[in-house]
């Protein structure tokens, strides 16, 4: 139970009891649960869909998801991005690259990785409350973004001599958290759901590769982009396979 509150206060900003005591070690090891909360998020989207669609054009239901997601995560993952993209941009050197990626200061590079990201996923979700046959897309996504993390923390070193949660991610871990992406995307999505799965795959193991090339390993930023983009791939070639 405290590896599920310790992953749910790490991924999340809902309120955990003050008097739980949760350590760097303790949200590594509850990592297995990222997915699961993943999940969550994405049923969370699909209610507010359902209560909004009545009422509101679907671009602007999803403008009002991606407000929930900020306000939910913290904008944790969107934060990663942002100081992703300004440190590969911007830097040379391994030590420019992890420098830049600490400074909070949003550069042009950052920017514009933002901007784009929210009107892939923007558009993409609004495409997807519009059609009956998207809903398990909504779900999918932020469950793959999620596993992405898992991925890289338990095949990947860390890019940086501090001890970071990644380092507490193991394999076995990544068992765990795989079982629980196959329990929702193959009944929700099908073979279109493991088709997801393998582009996220596909792509996370090009960035994982990109991150050793470049710094040695992966970061908390560089696992915060990683999680956005795989999510942004699954809502986009999630909804070509349900137009297909």
């Amino acid at each position: 139970m405290k590896s599920f509150v310790a992953a749910l206060a790490f991924c999340t900003r809902i309120p955990v009891p003050a008097s739980l005591v949760i350590g760097t070690e303790d949200v590594g090891r509850s990592a297995r649960y990222f997915p699961l909360i993943g999940a969550m998020l994405g049923g969370a989207y699909l209610l507010l869909a359902w209560i909004l669609h009545p009422f509101l054009a679907p671009l602007v239901i999803a403008a009002i998801a991606l407000a929930v997601e900020a306000s939910a995560t913290g904008a944790l993952h969107f934060d990663g991005l942002a100081d992703m993209a300004d440190g590969f941009g911007g830097g040379r050197t391994v030590e420019d690259v992890l420098r830049i990626m600490r400074d909070h200061a949003i550069g042009s590079y950052g920017g514009t990785a933002l901007l784009l990201l929210m009107l892939i996923k923007a558009f993409a979700l609004a495409s997807l409350f519009e059609g009956p046959g998207g809903w398990w897309v909504v779900l999918l996504a932020p469950v793959m973004g999620r596993w992405s993390i898992l991925l890289l923390s338990a095949t990947t070193p860390y890019a940086r001599p501090n001890v970071a949660v990644s380092r507490f991610i193991g394999k076995r871990d990544l068992v765990w958290g795989s079982l629980v992406c196959a329990a929702i995307a193959i009944p929700a999505g099908r073979w279109k759901g493991l088709l997801c799965w393998a582009a996220v795959l596909a792509s996370s193991w090009m960035l994982r590769r990109y991150f050793r090339r470049r710094i040695g390993g992966v970061t908390g930023d560089t696992l915060g982009g990683t999680e956005e983009i795989c999510e942004a791939l699954t809502l986009v070639v999630g909804l070509a396979l349900a137009r297909a």
